[in-house]
């Protein structure tokens, strides 16, 4: 489960996601997405996404208020769908990326029926790609 960072200012392990959240990342569709804007209130939006290699994968347009977001603030925080097991996790997206692994275009091909990720919503726009990393996680399919 990625790493969040101790009072030495390390890396502290973190135990490996179950099996049941690890199920539920593969197939579920949607995460909440939670950005910070500039006057630091929070901006909310469902997106599709993958999650490989302890890294959440979403992509976006490159003007898009989550883009802008993240690239003032790179503190985020994702929820999946469903509060009788919830999954919540915080992260620093990295600044977002206009490269498309093709291990991560092959992910959101195969999860959402041959879709491309690198394809423009509309003809002027373009795509960029946020690379999260788990920080933390805060829930992982347990209500406390």
């Amino acid at each position: 489960m990625g790493a969040s960072i101790g009072r030495t200012g390390l890396p502290e392990p973190q135990a490996a996601v179950p099996p049941e959240v690890a199920a539920r990342l593969a197939r579920e569709l949607r995460v909440w997405l939670c950005t910070l804007r500039r006057d630091g209130s929070p901006h909310v939006t469902p997106v599709w996404f993958v999650y490989v290699d302890d890294t959440w994968w979403i992509g976006c347009g490159g003007e898009s208020v989550k883009a802008r977001n993240v690239a003032a603030d790179p503190r985020v925080s994702l929820a999946l769908e469903g509060g009788e097991a919830p999954v919540v996790a915080e992260g620093l997206a990295r600044v977002p990326r206009t490269d498309f692994p093709d291990p991560i275009v092959k992910a959101f091909a195969t999860k959402y029926g041959g879709w491309d990720i690198r394809e423009p919503v509309a003809p002027e726009s373009f795509r960029v790609l946020l690379e999260i990393p788990v920080r933390r996680w805060l829930l992982a399919g347990v209500a406390r």
